[in-house]
């Protein structure tokens, strides 16, 4: 089977080049800025229509993973136009070169899409995002859909796990660094998430591959808890000083944009194909016996 990953330098792209490159499977991906460690990469440009659609004609695939995007929330906020280029008109034009194909598309969505009025959401609610790059991730779900080509939407919430040393931190990363060190720092009591071990996510979504399964998917982490609760919780597993953390309230913070509380379910998932996704303690307890690897 040949993949396809754009956005193979991001941090959910490489697990998915790490892992699916183990097995068997022919991998080739795309990279914008930072060239990684790894075979088979070409950069690209996804805002660039006519780069995209040479790329997708010199690279023939039976799958596409969408896995690119602008996610920092704030700076979408701020700057809607980027968001827009990367977000929207970026997944357009992978769309329009995989047009007229059977290639089967996966997208890689967020549980912003949602304004986290109800207290848990399942695959048939109906999306409101409250920011921008929900709203972007939004449209670009919609350009999924009425692609006419297969696909498998998957939302997914706050990943974590080790990173390659160009990617962005996650919190578990950030705690831990913080923690030894030994310094203080602040932590959110009152944003709530799904936190997504990502190897386990890549792992799930080649069960849904196997599977042939099309639609929309919910894949996180099984647990519901605060930043506060989950950062107490890094340090239990990772034996640090659990004091050195502050609880704060978001109100507090002037930020862009106000995060709202959204808890994606994996009901669809498990009524499926049986599956069910790790929480926090479990993948905490992978990353700690796997950290002299990094």
């Amino acid at each position: 089977m040949k993949i396809t990953i754009i956005g193979g330098s991001s941090f959910i792209g490489s697990n998915f080049v790490k892992l699916f490159s183990k097995k068997n499977y022919e991998i080739k991906y795309s990279y914008f800025k930072n060239t990684p460690l790894f075979k088979n990469g070409f950069k690209l440009d996804i805002t660039n229509r006519e780069a995209t659609k040479e790329f997708f004609k010199n690279n023939k695939s039976d799958i596409v993973i969408i896995s690119t995007a602008l996610t920092n929330v704030d700076l979408c906020e701020t700057n809607p136009n980027l968001a827009e280029v990367i977000n929207v008109k970026g997944t357009q034009n992978v769309i329009d070169a995989c047009k007229n194909s059977n290639i089967k598309i996966i997208y890689i969505s967020t549980s912003a899409v949602f304004d986290g009025k109800k207290s848990e959401y399942n695959e048939k609610d109906k999306p409101n995002p409250t920011s921008v790059y929900g709203a972007t991730k939004l449209k670009g779900e919609k350009i999924v859909i009425q692609s006419n080509n297969p696909y498998l939407i998957l939302r997914t919430d706050q990943p974590y796990g080790w990173k390659e040393s160009w990617q962005h931190t996650n919190s578990v990363i950030r705690v831990i660094e913080n923690l030894k060190i030994n310094k203080s720092f602040n932590e959110i009591s009152n944003w709530h998430n799904s936190p997504t071990f990502v190897p386990d996510f890549v792992d799930s979504t080649e069960l849904l591959i196997k599977n042939k399964l099309e639609g929309i998917f919910h894949l996180v982490g099984s647990d519901f808890v605060s930043r506060y609760e989950w950062s107490q919780k890094v340090a239990e597993i990772f034996n640090l000083n659990k004091k050195l953390i502050k609880k704060i309230d978001s109100n507090d913070l002037k930020l862009p944009v106000k995060r709202v509380n959204i808890h994606l379910n994996n009901k669809k998932l498990d009524d499926v194909i049986n599956h069910r996704m790790i929480g926090i303690r479990e993948g905490l307890q992978i990353m700690l016996n796997t950290q002299c690897q990094k």
